[in-house]
């Protein structure tokens, strides 16, 4: 009977670590602005999104901060500390909301030109990894996406190569032409 008691007091020790180490990662999110300003001494950078509205993001200065982030992203960033390109379009990878986000990475995307669009999947084709999009004035765009791709998900930043949007989906895609074609260089699917 001790025996018994004793393994499932085990059992219940583990999953109670469990539990814990698993609410203490953090997901990493992605959004697209224009770095506005990177203030090394407040260790703070402010990004203008896309639909216009600024945001201070803290850097990581956390080194035990348990993140949990797309590897193939991360090696194609630039570590928030070391980032200090100002007036610039990149991707921004994060944790937190609201006013409580932390920077982990950036990735300049350069001047542009870029294409903004936004409208429902209507085709996914893995094969030659591009998607359509439909806008609501029935505009049929389709876009490729590259290695280079990020793309923010329910669950997350993911490259590229992973992301596999469903039909339906409702997204907005900054796009560029790379040999004439437009590709995909940030997606967000929600």
């Amino acid at each position: 009977m001790l025996t018994r008691f004793s393994m499932i007091s085990l059992l219940i020790v583990c999953l109670s670590f469990a539990s814990a180490a698993s609410r203490a990662q953090q997901v990493v999110h992605a959004l697209v602005g224009t770095v506005n300003a990177v203030n090394l001494n407040a260790k703070t950078i402010i990004v203008t999104t896309d639909d216009g509205i600024p945001g201070s993001f803290d850097d990581l200065t956390d080194s035990k901060a348990h993140i949990t982030v797309d590897k193939a992203l991360r090696a194609e960033t630039t570590p928030a500390l070391s980032f200090a390109t100002k007036d610039t379009s990149a991707i921004v990878l994060f944790y937190g909301q609201g006013a409580d986000r932390t920077a982990v990475a950036l990735r300049d995307i350069g001047a542009g030109p870029f294409t903004k669009s936004t409208g429902t999947v209507v085709n996914f084709s893995g094969k030659d990894h591009s998607f359509s999009v439909r806008d609501d004035a029935g505009n049929l765009e389709v876009f490729k996406l590259t290695p280079e791709t990020v793309a923010e998900t329910r669950s997350g930043a993911v490259d590229g190569k992973k992301f596999e949007p469903g039909k339906g989906d409702q997204v907005r895609v900054t796009s560029s032409l790379v040999n004439g074609n437009p590709t995909a260089l940030f997606v967000y699917a929600n």
